[in-house]
């Protein structure tokens, strides 16, 4: 029975196991776990833009207004197969185990769970976390900095910057393989072609900088350091955070 007190969507409840049917009405004949499986099966075979209510109603073989019982809108349907394509975060820190190893570690599978779903990059952010996944995903990265120092709020804030930097990488490492698919490429090949470019447009100009880039042979980058790209950035954040934790524990 969910808290008369505090009002959540039906879905996020049933989502929850809070409430499992309507108590007026007739009996469901699908369960909000096949409504969500079947969106994603659509997804993942012709993109998120094809996920409709009807479409996913056709996928089940039930009327199109059948499925309002379980999701109030398409919105809430994205919603939850985002939740449900994330799946399980990666182990909560260990007691051996210091904060920013468990950071990084929580910061990677945050990319992996993109890049294991491309389509999921493109649900809109509605909100703050409220699916079963995505909550556990919060308590998982909170915990990695607990006994740091750092207050709720802070740690809150932390993860929230961690996360987002992981899905700007993801999104932008995704983009780029779909690009350089549909131009018959592999993402190296399109990185190449885009340094020969570069160099062709800046080899005169008011660019010394991009001159001097290109003179330390960024263009010979692989994909191994591609992704070291994101451990340097990811390393950074990490830095800033590690001088608020030094700051907490000598205050």
């Amino acid at each position: 029975m969910s808290d008369p007190d505090v009002e959540l969507p039906e879905s996020i409840e049933i989502a929850w196991g809070l409430r499992e049917r309507p108590g007026k009405g007739p009996r469901r004949s699908l369960t909000l776990d096949q409504v969500v499986t079947a969106g994603i099966r659509i997804a993942e075979a012709d993109g998120l833009a094809a996920v409709s209510m009807s479409r996913v109603a056709g996928e089940l073989g039930v009327a199109t207004m059948s499925l309002y019982r379980y999701v109030s809108a398409k919105n809430d349907l994205l919603d939850l197969m985002a939740d449900a394509a994330y799946g399980e975060p990666p182990a909560v820190r260990g007691p051996d185990e210091g904060w920013r190893s468990a950071l990084a570690r929580w910061a990677e599978a945050n990319v992996t769970a993109v890049r294991r779903h491309p389509w999921s990059r493109h649900v809109p952010v509605g909100g703050p976390p409220m699916g079963p996944n995505q909550v556990r995903w919060m308590e998982h990265g909170l915990a990695a900095l607990r006994g740091t120092g750092l207050r709720g709020t802070e740690r809150l804030s932390a993860i929230l910057l961690i996360s987002g930097y992981a899905r700007n990488w993801a999104t932008l490492t995704a983009d780029i393989a779909e690009a350089a698919t549909r131009a018959g490429l592999s993402p190296e090949q399109v990185g190449v072609r885009y340094w020969q470019q570069l160099t062709r447009l800046t080899r005169h100009g008011p660019y010394p900088e991009i001159r001097d880039l290109l003179a330390e042979g960024v263009a010979d980058d692989d994909e191994e350091e591609f992704d070291a790209e994101w451990r340097f950035g990811l390393d950074r954040v990490l830095d800033g955070i590690e001088v608020l934790v030094r700051a907490r524990s000598t205050g």
